[in-house]
């Protein structure tokens, strides 16, 4: 999504666009610099194939030769230095090229080239505007009153594959490897370890392939990221392992009653296993489902079956299962229209305030301090709509298939977020670091609950943050940004703990409540997660450093002042939470019971 601004600094540097006065000269090489710095290489697809730390330094020289460089008392010639500096950026240029290259399909290219998107981007969001279509054709031709559930999995798998295929070419080896040794796990190992063998394998392969990735990036090799499927099969193969253990292993008193619920009971042959894992509808983006939910969705259980729960009653007398099943138009086109919105404003917006100037050395150097907060407070907000389309065009897609039906609301109202991976209202006015949590990547947050937080005996929030930040990747700014959370959260829980009630008592204390509230939140996160975008170390530190390392200061001695002033919740009444929070699930729309931390932070 961000090839224009590499075009056109290819452009300015070959036709040699610069002036002939060395103010003019110095001024359009300034902006050249900055039109670079505008690419967002850290974008959803991770597609460019440069590493973050040498185009940081690759800056810091430029910007080095731009304004002089400490340069003029060895007598060498400006006009020299800004020669210099044409040559790295036309080297810039000719580098970023390379990203409008991709293993997958050529197909397309005539239409990345007049768009000036690189090529893997443009071959994903056309494998997801197909899937919509066929989506629509599946829910209306190929449903289960005129397929029958072999068909339907047969033709969900096939367009998967085909998806795979297209996107990333011979890299989709990978994610068929992964699925088909982790098939294997399921039906020869014991049923005991099964959901320990998953995890090692599906995650270590994935570690193994991101790995491999930073090295590829390092040596400037081309790789077309197919990361992003192989953290969704993971999520996929882990979730149903475990879940097959519940089903297969333990006793029902174990299992708490969400686990119940989604326990698998036998083993799923290798046609329902390749479509859960490989379906058209989730492959390329997401999100992860629970394996009962989607076989209800292909055998055509899904929607009656919710109906009952909303109706409370399974007699068939309440005229539910004489009655059509409720349509998914309405809620796909709001979120087709949210996703017009956000291309919009990532298109406007976005691209006018890029992470990388945060580290920008003469922005750090000159730029006051409140300056660079509110800049980066910005930018960060500006970064999150291309996160709102990919994730809501997917969870469209799969609404209009028919799948992600969670119930009837309190209105009365047909409600398709069973699936859903982010609720924007609910991140935009978050007033604490778990109401952004619970809100944001929710179907990761409930993978997370299910495979760890709930199942860990001992350092649950850590091990969560871990797994969270593995899962994710190699790069350090990952681990930068997990590990940066883990006080943030616990001085979150501290904080809310020993003030929140003294401000319940009138309503302009609650509104001033929030409002603070509101804007500490927003300021955490973007400090948490600038490392996240920066990805290298070095950026990231001078981040860091030019925030003077205060939210970690702070929530550090936050967590310790107010860590013995309260007692631990009861076991019991963290239980019954858990359970109630269970049990409400069907008539919930997206809420934070979906998340990977309903009882870490209040």
């Amino acid at each position: 999504m961000t090839g224009k601004p590499i075009n056109f600094l290819s452009v300015l540097v070959r036709f040699d666009w610069f002036t002939e006065t060395e103010e003019e000269e110095r001024a359009q090489l300034g902006v050249s610099c900055l039109l670079y710095q505008t690419v967002d290489w850290f974008d959803l697809s991770r597609s460019l194939s440069f590493r973050a730390n040498n185009v940081f330094q690759s800056q810091k020289t430029v910007s080095s030769s731009l304004w002089g460089g400490g340069n003029k008392e060895k007598g060498i010639d400006n006009r020299e230095h800004r020669r210099v500096a044409k040559q790295q950026l036309r080297r810039m240029g000719e580098r970023a090229d390379t990203t409008f290259k991709t293993t997958g399909s050529k197909w397309l290219l005539p239409v990345s080239e007049h768009l000036g998107f690189p090529l893997d981007q443009v071959n994903f969001l056309a494998c997801q505007l197909f899937a919509l279509a066929a989506a629509f054709w599946f829910r209306l031709y190929l449903s289960p009153s005129h397929a029958n559930p072999l068909v339907r999995h047969a033709v969900a798998t096939l367009l998967g594959i085909a998806f795979l295929i297209f996107c990333f070419g011979w890299y989709s080896a990978h994610i068929l490897t992964v699925v088909v040794a982790s098939y294997l796990i399921i039906i020869k190992a014991d049923i005991n370890s099964v959901h320990r063998y998953s995890m090692v394998t599906a995650m270590g392969y994935l570690t193994v392939c991101q790995v491999s990735r930073v090295f590829i990036f390092n040596y400037g090799i081309l790789s077309t990221d197919f990361s992003g499927p192989l953290m969704i099969v993971t999520q996929k193969i882990t979730t149903l392992a475990f879940q097959l253990h519940d089903g297969m292993c333990k006793k029902s008193e174990q299992l708490t009653p969400e686990q119940k619920l989604l326990a698998i009971n036998v083993r799923p042959s290798l046609i329902e296993y390749l479509s859960y894992n490989l379906n058209f509808l989730s492959v390329l983006v997401g999100p992860c489902s629970n394996y009962m939910d989607y076989i209800d969705f292909i055998e055509g259980r899904h929607i009656s079956q919710r109906l009952r729960q909303h109706s409370g009653t399974c007699n068939g007398q309440n005229g539910y299962d004489k009655t059509p099943n409720p349509s998914p138009r309405n809620a796909v086109c709001k979120k087709l229209l949210v996703c017009s919105g956000c291309m919009l404003f990532f298109l406007v917006v976005t691209r006018s305030l890029p992470i990388t100037y945060n580290v920008d050395p003469d922005f750090v150097s000159h730029a006051p301090f409140l300056t660079r907060l509110i800049y980066a407070f910005f930018s960060i907000q500006a970064a999150r709509p291309k996160f709102y389309f990919a994730w809501t065009l997917a969870d469209a897609v799969n609404n209009a298939a028919g799948f992600g039906f969670l119930g009837m609301d309190e209105n009365g109202k047909p409600s398709w977020d069973l699936i859903c991976n982010l609720n924007i209202l609910g991140i935009e006015t978050a007033t604490s670091f778990k109401t952004f949590i619970d809100n944001w990547n929710i179907q990761t947050g409930i993978w997370l609950k299910t495979v760890c937080y709930d199942r860990a005996p001992k350092h649950r929030l850590a091990l969560t943050f871990i797994l969270s930040a593995l899962w994710h990747g190699v790069y350090p700014g990952y681990y930068f940004t997990f590990i940066t959370a883990i006080p943030i959260t616990m001085a979150a829980r501290a904080i809310r703990r020993s003030v929140r009630h003294y401000f319940l008592g009138s309503r302009g204390l609650k509104l001033g409540y929030d409002i603070l509230t509101w804007a500490a939140t927003q300021l955490a996160i973007c400090y948490t997660v600038m490392p996240f975008l920066l990805l290298a170390v070095e950026p990231t530190l001078v981040y860091y450093r030019s925030m003077y390392f205060h939210v970690h200061i702070i929530s550090i001695l936050a967590a310790i002042a107010l860590h013995r002033k309260h007692k631990p919740r009861d076991p019991s009444a963290t239980t019954k939470t858990l359970s109630s929070a269970s049990s409400s699930s069907c008539s919930a729309q997206c809420q934070p019971v979906h998340s990977n931390n309903n009882d870490k932070v209040d």
